[in-house]
């Protein structure tokens, strides 16, 4: 008998699960998933599956607002993976106020995503899914994004007010790291000492990639 091997790691799946009536960013055509092959019939399950790259659980890349930004196929697989420090957020503007609990840390860079705790996810699958959830400020944005990070993330729609105009702040933050939107669970991480994975599918060109998210916690 092979050994086996015992962990005591805590893995968290932090991915909402991707279905044809599944939430979707106002205007975005929900995804279409076709069962083209059963066992029963052919021997073996096969589906047509048709989305668009900023459904569900997702990452933007800054090819999503700059027409000459790199996309996700272009950057290094270590970007997608590192450090993770949550923030929990309870005012509807994240600002440097909000952000002083771990200015500091994110600062110095020792840390390499920083996760918004919002607790917004409670709202899927309802419409007030859709609005009223937190946004950095400007302010907030600009100093994130000098800090180095590899990436920030969110338990709601979007960076930006849904229907902003022009995505200020998604503008701002892929300057310089990646976004990932549609986070779920991030209320069981602990504030810190976690690995934050987010491996997106690898799609040429990519402007964005849904992504099945994972924190591992000792």
């Amino acid at each position: 008998m092979p050994p086996t091997l015992e962990f005591s790691m805590q893995l968290f799946d932090l991915s909402h699960t991707i279905t044809t009536g599944m939430p979707v960013y106002p205007g975005t055509p929900p995804p279409r998933i076709q069962q083209t092959s059963v066992v029963d019939a052919d021997g073996f399950a096969e589906k047509r599956i048709c989305l668009h790259t900023h459904v569900g659980t997702h990452i933007d890349a800054p090819a999503h607002v700059f027409s000459d930004g790199a996309g996700l196929d272009t950057m290094s697989i270590d970007r997608f993976i590192g450090t993770g420090r949550c923030l929990t957020v309870t005012t509807p503007l994240i600002d440097e106020q909000a952000l002083a609990p771990v200015a500091g840390i994110v600062a110095r860079q020792e840390v390499d995503f920083l996760l918004f705790v919002t607790g917004w996810s409670r709202y899927w699958g309802s419409r007030r899914y859709f609005s009223g959830y937190p946004v950095l400020s400007e302010e907030t944005a600009r100093f994130l994004q000098d800090c180095n990070l590899k990436g920030v993330g969110f338990d709601c729609l979007s960076a930006d007010r849904q229907g902003s105009v022009g995505l200020p702040i998604h503008k701002i933050l892929l300057q310089r790291m990646i976004i990932v939107e549609n986070l779920c669970s991030l209320e069981r991480l602990p504030p810190e000492g976690f690995l934050f994975s987010c491996l997106p599918l690898k799609l040429d060109d990519a402007d964005g990639a849904p992504v099945r998210a994972a924190a591992l916690c000792s």
